[in-house]
Formats: structure tokens, C-alpha cells, sequence
């Protein structure tokens, strides 16, 4: 979707999709202009999925990044995407590079880079990072803003 016309999520009453499978990323225009390309940031720092092999709940702080070209991913869609991963059985490894994966193919940004900063199970924290290339020239990229390890909170 493409129109803020067409959005189905924003402004309505949306349950929580049954899976990320499920789940609709919807897209908004944007026009960048002149000069570098934008940097856009999504935090979540309270995200949850479940061991596919225990059921147990898994957390991560979650920080994507992206470059828009000519389409946003409305935050209202994301936030429901996301929360469908609650009741998903997966690896962190995997769960990180779905999410960057869908939102690449929704948005088709210019670039975009993911951080899954899992927090320890069995004393191990596991962060995952995925990206779809090289940043576009000129754009400002911040740190993640998230620590290495040390006891997160």
C-alpha cells in the first residue's frame, strides 16, 4: 500500500496479527528531496518471541535502521508485525533477520540495517545484525545507542 488513503491499520481498531507471517507491513509516500538521504530509526526495546524449542520467552532490544527511498513503513503496521512474533517459535538468529528481511521487501529502502541485541538465556547473550548493503554515501549514521553486554536494562 502506498496511499495513506488505503492504510487499513492507522486510525483503526487492529488485533494482533495470528502469526509475522500474517502480519501486513503497509508503506506510506515519501518524497526525500535534495541532499543526503535520510536515516530513519525503529527502537523496540521490549520485544519478545518464543524458544522454538522450550516455549520460554525470549527479549530483545531490536534497533532497525533504514534509508528510505520512496516509501516509509507505517509505524502503527510495524508495531502489530512485531508483536505477532509473541506467540512465534524461532531463533533469535532467525526472528532478527525475518524482521529485516520483511521490512526491506515492504519498504525497499535504499539500505537498511537491523540489530537484534538479545538479552542472555543459559548466560549467553546472542546479538544478531543484518543488512541489505552498503549505507548510501552522505547519509548520517548514528550508533545503535545500545551497549555491548554488561547486564542490560
Amino acid at each position: 500500500m502506498t496511499d495513506t488513503h488505503r492504510l487499513t491499520q492507522l486510525g483503526e481498531k487492529a488485533e494482533t496479527p495470528a502469526s509475522p507471517e500474517a502480519a501486513v507491513l503497509e508503506t506510506v509516500p515519501f518524497a526525500q528531496g535534495d541532499g543526503p538521504p535520510a536515516i530513519v530509526r525503529f527502537t523496540c526495546p521490549e520485544f519478545t518471541s518464543l524458544c522454538p524449542v522450550t516455549g520460554q520467552p525470549d527479549f530483545a532490544h531490536i534497533v532497525i535502521d533504514y534509508a528510505p527511498d520512496r516509501l516509509l513503513v507505517e509505524s502503527k503496521s510495524l508495531k502489530l508485525f512485531l508483536t505477532a512474533f509473541r506467540n512465534h517459535g524461532a531463533f533469535h538468529e532467525e526472528c532478527t533477520v525475518m524482521i529485516g528481511r520483511r521490512f526491506a521487501e515492504a519498504a525497499k529502502p535504499l539500505w537498511l540495517r537491523i540489530g537484534g541485541y538479545w538479552y542472555p538465556r543459559g548466560g549467553i547473550p546472542i546479538d544478531v545484525f543484518w543488512q541489505t548493503g552498503t549505507p548510501p554515501e552522505g547519509a548520517w549514521l548514528p550508533e545503535t545507542g545500545v551497549a555491548p553486554y554488561r547486564g542490560r536494562g
